[in-house]
Order: structure tokens, then sequence, then C-alpha cells
């Protein structure tokens, strides 16, 4: 089969991971990007901000790349735009509520004039030279979401993005199951979909239920109302101001993202609230408590955002107060739940009431479960099958789902990040691999912080550092000044005078073998300094402290 008759699928993230979601598919001199998120960092990425995809291969075939479509507006999937586009500037197209986001954040690095920004439909379809891409609505925990149909001369590839299947959204409109059914009975060739929840059985509950809970708490609530959910899911703002205007309150929204993204989502027609129900943060000493709800970010129980910083009493305008309510409207993301917690039990620390997932039911997924992807499977039936979004074990069980509803195990590939898979008419491949990995940003670097610097950090902040400063006179091979010992996070000086005094002569009689010997080589130097001070730290305190020899000449 000749290369020309097959399509590349490429995920460059968002496999065996959570987060910065990004699949390319190539057909002969053509690539459509599928998605281009970002990951939060883990425990041991000190310091870094973000997790974004390495494009490389891209940038390597820029000529090629034709346009970023996007699925759906969350991080995971839009975040990493700012930084891709800085590096490959080509269209992004996406619909209405998703660019609005889009926009914001590229408002936010002066970038939006020099983007091109398309906006789409459900139900449009984005026509390039030989790849047409189509925009079919699906129901998910953000607005305006939709799965992708690349048609390709060699078949149809469905990509679900995220979804679940809910009968009765917030908004109306239900997933186009009629439209991913005819193409099932035409035919699809390879399905990429969802995993997130293929470990729990049964269905995901309709955002509805969500609405009849926060109803019947609103009406016994006795103080201010302080919800914390994703600022994303503006079903959920919705059916949180449903509630409050019912029983009379005025809304606040807090945090900078709940801020931002609630007025795009009202400026586009996906929030309604009529301006006499809003009023800012500083407005809410205005009004009695029973009068007030407040919709904050921090669902994650983040340091930095304003729910951690209201119950920790750090937060500049709202301080909690007798009969408050709390209502954590979210799930913990794999690895959040000690903030979480942590959060949870300061609140009931200052006797706020507080409500979350445990206890009351104030959120649902907005990933499909099983038998959601049962029924999607029964639907498109498809030639290949590759599941994508979510981890490792998530592929794998999905992988698995697979085989039960009928597909032939030959017919299933679980990729990891960076392979490729390539798919013909008759047959598909893993046919090896490209560059492809994760690019940390850190602050206004994006790329400068590598494993390296990472190992770094990670033994910093385990074992600290150990500086020795001492000052040569080359001509007479003598030491003038030091050596000076300076600790950070090792020891604490004062009190480890003999401990110190003992480095110090250890590196003098370093020092003095190699001046003795003629040795003034810097490099030699800091070996020699180096290595004597990491053994007798290592053998009297079981420690590994970064050694930072410093050597001055006069």
């Amino acid at each position: 089969m000749k290369n020309a008759d097959k399509v590349k699928v490429i995920p460059l993230g968002g496999l065996g991971e959570i987060g910065k979601n990004m699949t390319a598919i190539e057909y002969q001199n053509e690539i459509v990007v599928i998605d281009c998120g970002i990951a939060f960092p883990d425990e041991d990425m000190y310091g870094v901000d973000l997790v974004i995809p390495d494009i490389t291969y891209l940038i390597n075939n820029k000529d090629k790349v034709k346009g970023i479509f996007i699925t759906h507006g969350h991080e995971d999937h839009i975040g990493s735009l700012p930084y891709i586009l800085k590096q490959l500037n080509v269209p992004v197209y996406g619909t209405k509520l998703t660019l609005g986001l889009i926009e914001n954040k590229l408002k936010e690095e002066n970038m939006v004039s020099d983007c091109t920004l398309n906006c789409v439909k459900a139900g449009e379809t984005v026509t390039i030279e030989n790849l047409k891409v189509e925009f079919i609505r699906c129901t998910h925990s953000i607005a305006d979401s939709c799965c992708l149909a690349i048609h390709t001369p060699v078949g149809v590839i469905l990509h679900t993005g995220d979804f679940k299947i809910d009968y009765t959204p917030i908004d109306g409109l239900v997933m186009d199951l009629e439209r991913i059914s005819s193409l099932g009975k035409s035919g699809v060739l390879l399905l990429l979909a969802d995993s997130t929840n293929v470990e729990r059985q049964g269905h995901t509950i309709s955002e509805k239920a969500i609405g009849e809970t926060l109803d019947r708490i609103f009406l016994g609530a006795e103080g201010r109302v302080i919800v914390a959910t994703f600022a994303s899911n503006i079903h959920r703002m919705q059916q949180i101001i449903n509630a409050s205007i019912k029983y009379g309150r005025k809304v606040a929204f807090s945090g900078r993202s709940m801020e931002n993204i609630s007025q795009v989502a009202m400026e586009l027609g996906y929030l309604h609230i009529s301006d006499g129900q809003i009023i800012c943060v500083d407005e809410i000493k205005n009004y009695p408590n029973e009068q007030i709800t407040i919709i904050t970010t921090g669902s994650q129980g983040e340091p930095m955002a304003a729910l951690a910083r209201i119950s920790f009493s750090t937060h500049k305008k709202i301080k909690i107060e007798p009969k408050d309510l709390f209502i954590i409207s979210a799930s913990p993301i794999p690895g959040n739940e000690k903030l979480i917690s942590r959060v949870i039990n300061e609140l009931f620390k200052k006797d706020a009431k507080v409500i979350y997932d445990d206890l009351e039911e104030v959120h649902v997924s907005g990933h499909a479960y099983q038998e959601e992807l049962k029924l999607i499977h029964t639907l498109v039936h498809p030639k290949f099958f590759m599941p994508v979004h979510g981890e490792y074990r998530h592929l794998k069980h999905h992988a698995a789902l697979a085989q039960k509803m009928g597909m032939k195990d030959e017919n299933i590939f679980t990729l990891e990040t960076g392979q490729v898979l390539e798919v013909s008419e008759d047959e598909a491949s893993i046919s090896g691999s490209v560059p492809t990995g994760s690019v940390y940003v850190d602050g206004l670097g994006v790329g400068d912080v590598g494993n390296i610097v990472l190992r770094d950090r990670k033994y910093l902040a385990e074992d600290g550092m150990l500086t020795v400063v001492v000052t040569l006179e080359r001509e007479s091979y003598s030491i003038l000044a030091g050596p000076d010992i300076i600790t950070r996070g090792f020891v604490y000086a004062k009190e480890s005078e003999e401990l110190i005094n003992e480095i110090k002569a250890i590196v003098r009689r370093e020092l003095d073998n190699c001046l003795d010997n003629r040795i003034i080589e810097w490099y030699i130097l800091k070996t020699n300094m180096k290595k004597a001070v990491e053994r007798f730290v290592y053998e009297n305190t079981k420690r590994r402290p970064i050694i930072l020899p410093i050597i001055m000449e006069i």
C-alpha cells in the first residue's frame, strides 16, 4: 500500500496522562491538529507553572499544518494556544464560546490581532483540500462542545473529544447521536474516544439533577452561600444563578478566571442573568448575608485561589461570617485530594457549614461512563479503535471494553504519546514514533526548565544547599580569605558550628594539598573541594545537599 493511501494519527499529548490533549492527523501534505491543551504540574515539578506539548514534529512539518481544531473550551484543550501560536501561527477553528475563551487568553498576551480565529457552528464542515473536518454537537461540562469527524480519502476518523450523553442538558441542546449513527452506518474507519470515566459503571447523572439539589440547599440556607466550582462550567454557574434568583439573592463572582469566563459567557449569550442581579465583591457588605451568593474559584484547593484564601483568612475582601454555607461543587482532579481536604478542614475549623460531593450530590462528571461509551461504540461500530484522554490504565480498560463489544484485539490500538498509527482502508499498524514530550512553562520562560533543572530543584527541596567561598592569590599559591560556609535548607549554621568548622577544615586541607602542588586550575580545585565535602557531609548527616564551590582570585 502506498503511503499516499494511508492517514497518520499522531497523539502529541493527552495519552496516558491527564491534560495537554493534542492529536495530529496527517494525509499527504496536510496536517490538522485537534486540541491544544495544557497539563498542570506534578508535585515533583518544583516551580513549574504549566506543562505544554512538545510540537517539534509540527514545527518540522509546519508547511503541512493547515489548522488547529478545538473540541471545547477547557484548559486541557485550549490552554497551550498562546504558547503554540507563537511558534506555529496557523488558523484556529472552534465554536463561538470556545473561541470567546481563546480570544480572552490571547488578549492577555496581546496576540489577538496576529491570530486567525474561525467560528464554526455545530453541524458545519471545514474543507481544506483532501481533508474535511465536521463539527458534531455533543454534551459535556462546558457549553458548545463538539465531536469532530475528519473525512479523509481513506475513510472517516471520528474523535469524540470530551463528552457525556446528557439527555436533559441545561441549554436543551442534546448530543447529535443521529449524525453519529449516520456516520456509523456509512462506515467509520477509526474511532478515537474519551476514556476518562471508563472505570465507572452505569450512566452519568444529568446536570439538571444538580439544579434540584442546589434548589433544596439554597432553600435552607440562612446566611451567605459561597459556591466553589470550575470557572468553565457555565451550566453549573447558570443553575447556581437560577437558585439565587429564586430565593432573592444577588450574585458576586470571585476569582480572576471566574470573573473573566462569566463575563465572556454573558457577552456571548451562554450565561443568563440580568445586570440588576450581579454585584461586585466590594458591594457584598451593602446587602444582608441572606441575600448574597458568591461563586468562586478554588474548587481544587489551589493555595492561591479565592476559596483557599477565604478559608485561611487571607482574602482581602471576603471573611468567613456566622451562618456562611460553603458548597464545593466539583470532584478532585487526581492528585488534588489533599489540597481540597486541607481547605475543607480549615473551613470546619472556622465553624462554617460545608457541603461537598461526599455529603450531597453537588457535582456530576462531564465524562461518559461505561454504558454511554458502549452506546457510542454501538452507533459507530468502527473498523479500528484507539482510546484517548485518560491515564494509561483508562486506555487499557477502554480497549478491554471495546473487545467485550465485539471488536477484534488486532483492530484496537493503545498508543503512547508520540507513536504513529498508520491507517489504510483495510489495515492499521503502529509505525514508529515522532519527537514529543513535555515543555515546562515557568514564569515567562517556556522550555528553559528541563529535567536537569528540575533535578536540582528536587535536591534543593530535599537536602538544601551548601556554598563554599574562598579567595586565592594566584601568584603566591595561597589562601587569602576563607573558606566561608553558607547554608540554605541544609542545617542552621549557628546550631551546627562543629559540623561547619569540620567542613571548613576539609576544604582548607584539599586546597592546601592542591596549592602545595602548584595546582591553581579552578576546575580541579572546585572538583576536589566538592567531592571531599560531599563525602564528609553524607557520612555524617546522610544528606546530599547541592555543593557550590565559589573561588575568587586576587
